[in-house]
């Protein structure tokens, strides 16, 4: 929480649906293979095996991360189990920016496939995911969290407008600001 009493993240949901053309020291990998987010050295999920998919593995495994603000990237690591322990694949960077673009607003779900590259810096697979920043229920409907039930918001409810905030009188804020590029 920080000194107003906001929280200091957002919570954001990855979905890991599947890679494609991943290789092991040059041969198609077989089974096993499982992958890592990483929203800092603290915060990170992972999905079960795929034991089915050899090079092209399915999980559709939905993994929540505590997503502080200052984080810029979320590391996507490709692993597969082996004999002679865990081995890493590729890892790719998902991009923050990529998520939260300038328009688009918090809860809308992205689609997103990355490159991924293995220990050397070259290419190998592709993983493809898709994303979202979770609303907190009570920026949705701050009635939800005080109605006995937890259901419903009050009719004199009305759902923030989204912009960029910009005049500041008593922790209100009001406006959107617009800009148009200038060139000389």
């Amino acid at each position: 929480m920080d000194k107003q009493g906001h929280k200091a993240s957002r919570t954001i949901e990855v979905t890991v649906l599947s890679a494609e053309n991943l290789r092991l020291d040059r041969k198609s990998v077989k089974k096993n293979t499982y992958v890592i987010a990483r929203a800092g050295p603290l915060n990170s999920g992972s999905t079960k095996a795929d034991f089915e998919g050899g090079s092209n593995p399915s999980w559709n495994e939905k993994l929540t991360l505590d997503l502080p603000f200052q984080t810029r990237f979320i590391s996507l690591e490709v692993k597969c189990k082996t004999s002679s322990g865990d081995r890493v694949i590729g890892t790719a960077s998902l991009p923050i920016s990529d998520i939260l673009e300038d328009y688009t607003p918090e809860n809308h779900l992205h689609f997103l496939s990355y490159r991924l590259k293995d220990s050397r810096g070259g290419r190998n697979g592709v993983i493809n995911v898709s994303a979202r920043v979770q609303m907190p229920v009570d920026s949705v409907c701050p009635s939800a969290t005080k109605n006995p039930g937890g259901y419903g918001c009050s009719s004199s409810w009305q759902q923030p407008a989204l912009g960029v905030p910009v005049g500041h009188q008593q922790n209100y804020y009001s406006g959107v600001v617009t800009g148009v590029p200038v060139w000389s």
